[in-house]
Order: C-alpha cells, then sequence, then structure tokens
C-alpha cells in the first residue's frame, strides 16, 4: 500500500461498494464543511481497476471522495492499496461495520485538543458545521467531576439541562454527590437526582437593582447560562445573599 496524490474526478465509483444507503444532507454538509476547512484527514483508499484498465476503483471513502470534488480540491491523496480477489469487500465490510459516530465527551476531548493547538470556538464550529454554542455546550464537559466524566464516556449522558446544572457546581460538590448517587456498574446513572442535589438558587443579572461597581464591591461574579437564548441577558449568580446585600444598597 502506498500514498499517491490524485484528482478525485479521475476515481471510477466502485459498483459492488458496501454503503449503499444514501446519507444524509446534514451529514454531507458536516462532511463537506471539514474537507473545505482541513482537508481530507484519512485518505480513500483505491485499487487498480480488475479487468485490465489504467484507472482506479474506490474501495474505502466513496463520501469522502464526493465531497473533495464538491468542495473543488484538484487533488486528493489516497491510499493505493493491491488489487484483490473481493474487490475490497473485506476492508470496505470492516471498516463500515466498525464505525460508529462518537459520543459527546470524544466530541468535547477531539475539540479541546483543537483548542490546544490554538483553534477558536469559531473555527473548530466552521469545520464541522456545529453552531458555536453547540461546541460551548460540550466544552461544559471540562468542568464535570472526573468520575462522572468516565461514567459520561461509557454512553450515559444527562440531558443538557441536568449537565449545566453538574457544570455550574464545584468539584467538591460533585464528588460528595457522585459519592451518593453514583451509578452501579452496567447501569445507568440518577442524572435526575444528582442534579437536583446541585440545583441552587439563581440571581438574574436582569433582575438587578445595581451596576458593576456595586457588584464588584460586593464580590459577585456573573455567570453565563450557555444554555439560554443567545439575544438576552443570561448572567446569574448563586451567591444569593450578595445579590440581596447589594439590592438594598
Amino acid at each position: 500500500m502506498y500514498l499517491i496524490s490524485i484528482d478525485p474526478r479521475a476515481l471510477n465509483e466502485n459498483p459492488d461498494k458496501t454503503r449503499r444507503s444514501k446519507s444524509s444532507p446534514q451529514a454531507d454538509a458536516v462532511l463537506l464543511a471539514s474537507i473545505r476547512a482541513v482537508g481530507i484527514v484519512q485518505p480513500p483508499v483505491i485499487a487498480p481497476e480488475r479487468d485490465g484498465g489504467n484507472g482506479f476503483v474506490i474501495n474505502v471513502g466513496h463520501r469522502r471522495v464526493a465531497q473533495a470534488i464538491a468542495a473543488d480540491l484538484p487533488e486528493i491523496f489516497v491510499l493505493v492499496d493491491d488489487a484483490t480477489d473481493d474487490g475490497g469487500a473485506m476492508r470496505s465490510a470492516v471498516e463500515n461495520i466498525a464505525r460508529e459516530p462518537l459520543n459527546p465527551v470524544d466530541q468535547w476531548r477531539a475539540i479541546e485538543r483543537l483548542v490546544a493547538l490554538g483553534w477558536t470556538e469559531e473555527s473548530v464550529a466552521a469545520a464541522l458545521a456545529l453552531s458555536v454554542r453547540h461546541i460551548r455546550r460540550l466544552r461544559l464537559l471540562a468542568n464535570v467531576f472526573p468520575a462522572m466524566l468516565e461514567h459520561m464516556a461509557r454512553g450515559d449522558m444527562p440531558t443538557e439541562q441536568q449537565l449545566r446544572t453538574i457544570a455550574a457546581a464545584g468539584h467538591d460538590e460533585q464528588a460528595e454527590v457522585w459519592k451518593k448517587y453514583k451509578a452501579k456498574k452496567q447501569e445507568p446513572a440518577s442524572w435526575w437526582e444528582i442534579a437536583r442535589a446541585l440545583t441552587k438558587t439563581r440571581m438574574l443579572a436582569k433582575d438587578a437593582s445595581f451596576g458593576d461597581d456595586l457588584a464588584q464591591a460586593y464580590g459577585i461574579v456573573w455567570q453565563e447560562d450557555l444554555f439560554a437564548p443567545a439575544d438576552e441577558d443570561s448572567r446569574y449568580t448563586t451567591d444569593v445573599e450578595a445579590f440581596l446585600g447589594a439590592q438594598q444598597e
């Protein structure tokens, strides 16, 4: 197997490809946006035509090739495999059957890696065809207690509202609540009980009758509610005593 650069338009579609059901327009849009932003990360696999022709046939990566053409890429890198008796059927079957979408925790880890490499939330969102708000919601996982995060990585996720409540709490509070409500082996966590135990009264900035100077004097630190509509002031504090003190000035 060796790597070459080739015009994607010169590649022939495999008539015996494994994945024949059409992908959704949204999935194609995500792939196209990703290719436009960073190119093809995983090269498609091709093989010489079996009938003695001089061309190449696609064994793995038909969608990547199609979206590379849609992105007007003049050339792409591909891996050239030896022609096989089964026309690459086994390789294609293994790759397609084994493939599954990333769970939210893996998505978050991938996003954090990109951010560490200098990507902005906006550029990550554009490359993955996701909203900036969605990226920021996933980044809430950075505030989750490690043992709780490890459980989420197994596929048992709380709702967005529950995640917001959990992420707003400190690690010490989360650890204490997780110790009480943590899931038993192979069982889902009782996220509603965990979120309820971590729920705090929120005092909204839009209800405050005082300004930033008084808020600073009382040590009030506003937090942003990333789940609220983008066009409204969603800042809040859980320091009820400080809020009421400033409100009475």
